[in-house]
């Protein structure tokens, strides 16, 4: 009986042991996917205006009638700042899930960053969006030609162009670390997910 018990102990601490093993392992493993899918611009889709070009000169009007200039600017370099152009739709409900992450980004980034929302569509629809989704905080631009020029063919989709109106990063953003990467790309110079992969390779 006794011998029982301390085969049944040295089998339970086996067990615990192999447990532990197999935790350390995965955690490990774990990591190792944490680098590899580390921010590193959002998925590219490839069409519209080169990362890295300049920026289209493009002269946009919100739904309060205030123009605003995409690109090359005329402002100095000291008061310039970039711009986070996020296109979504009433209709997408991954835009809208992703509204809370746009508003503390751009609280978080105000110091160097400007948001924009864009979209196309019935101007009716896209009032009543904005009222409901209380976003007249930001600029909301209703502009075919916009989603035309950075040919924006899914959503939602950001643009992010620096203060000297150079094209830093596009692409789908699905998430908070999609968003987060398009800053990263402008810190680090990596445009998009496969061109990290590209360096990396």
């Amino acid at each position: 009986m006794e011998n029982a018990l301390i085969i049944s102990v040295v089998l339970l601490w086996v067990i615990v042991i192999g447990l532990i093993t197999v935790v350390i392992a995965l955690a490990r493993q774990i990591g190792i996917l944490h680098e590899r899918i580390a921010p590193a611009g959002a998925l590219s889709t490839g069409g519209g205006p080169k990362v890295g070009d300049a920026a289209p000169a493009l002269a946009v009007k919100d739904l309060a009638g205030e123009v605003h200039h995409l690109g090359p600017s005329e402002v100095s370099l000291a008061d310039a700042k970039s711009q986070l152009i996020f296109f979504l739709s009433p209709s997408c409900p991954v835009c809208k899930t992703l509204l809370p992450v746009i508003r503390s980004s751009a609280r978080a980034e105000r110091g160097w960053l400007e948001v924009m929302l864009a979209s196309d569509g019935e101007l009716e629809k896209q009032q009543a969006f904005v009222e409901r989704e209380k976003l007249s905080e930001f600029p909301y631009v209703l502009s075919t030609e916009l989603g035309m020029t950075y040919q924006v063919d899914k959503l939602p989709y950001a643009v992010l162009i620096d203060e000297q109106g150079i094209l830093r990063a596009k692409g789908l953003v699905n998430s908070r670390e999609h968003l987060e990467s398009l800053f990263e790309a402008k810190k680090t110079g990596i445009a998009s997910i496969q061109d990290y992969f590209q360096q990396a390779g």
